[in-house]
């Protein structure tokens, strides 16, 4: 909760004398004194005009951003709660302009991080690449987020108690927390809430051992919801499918898009989205 402005009469002592007035009474809060009037005025100006710089020193945070729907609604809720500052998105790249997981073009993200009015710190990564590698990478982006004052990550899962512990233990060894708001939610409510808050969605990977290729290309709304499958999770929790969220509360106007049509990947299909600017 904000801290409420303070009284008139809780305002520090500022000595405080009139121009060429060497030797009038000092002047503390609201006291009437010879210069009282002036310099009280000066004290309240100076918190009218300081405090709302000091309400926004609150902590800053990153998101680690996919694009997609959970940590979008992530993003939401910190930016509502005002308890954190969100402050960047990081995201995985491959040398190609692809989103790690997701397969997005690096120009959709930019177009999210800009219209959310973010700034994008970028972990560039090969595809296929060995965890070594990619704890090296995120190491090697976070150093500069650290030098920036930047000491928590927030992450968008929800219940899978191994990927928590990892990024747990990676975030501690690189001198960061990491935290997770979504935890332990039920992911049925959360899809719903995805929807009723206006956000809007495309499926973009589809794992076909889990989930028919024909979800990939869907949007992610209610019909989709009821035509799932009861063995899969409604936020692909376990990996099923991930979504590209192009429209929402977090975005100035939405992120324009061009369906690009599927490419397959061994097990995956993922479904390809192009900028039409």
């Amino acid at each position: 909760m904000a801290a409420a402005e303070p009284k008139d009469a809780a305002i520090p002592c500022l000595e405080a004398r009139q121009p060429g007035g060497a030797g009038r009474p000092e002047v503390c809060g609201g006291a009437s004194h010879a210069s009282g009037g002036q310099a009280f005025l000066y004290v309240r100006m100076l918190y009218q005009t300081a405090w709302p710089t000091i309400l926004r020193m609150i902590e800053p945070v990153l998101i680690s951003w996919s694009g997609g729907k959970d940590c979008s609604l992530l993003l939401h809720e910190l930016r509502r709660a005002g308890e954190l500052e969100p402050a960047g998105l990081l995201t995985t790249f491959t040398p190609e302009g692809r989103s790690g997981g997701h397969r997005v073009r690096r120009k959709l993200i930019e177009r999210q991080a800009d219209l959310a009015g973010l700034a994008l710190h970028p972990v560039l990564l090969r595809e296929g690449a060995t965890n070594a590698e990619y704890e090296a990478a995120m190491a090697s982006a976070l150093e500069g987020a650290r030098q920036q004052g930047i000491r928590r990550v927030a992450f968008g899962d929800i219940c899978l108690q191994s990927i928590r512990e990892y990024r747990e233990r990676q975030m501690a060894e690189l001198g960061m927390e990491a935290f997770f708001p979504l935890w332990d939610r039920d992911t049925a409510e959360l899809a719903r809430e995805i929807l009723a808050i206006g956000f809007e969605a495309t499926v973009v990977c589809v794992d076909t051992d889990r989930l028919d290729p024909s979800f990939a290309g869907r949007l992610y709304d209610e019909a989709l919801l009821r035509d799932l499958p009861s063995a899969i999770d409604p936020c692909g929790e376990n990996g099923e499918f991930h979504t590209f969220v192009h429209g929402g509360p977090i975005f100035r106007h939405p992120v324009e898009t061009r369906p690009a049509g599927p490419d397959p990947r061994g097990r995956f299909l993922y479904f390809d989205l192009s900028d039409p600017r």
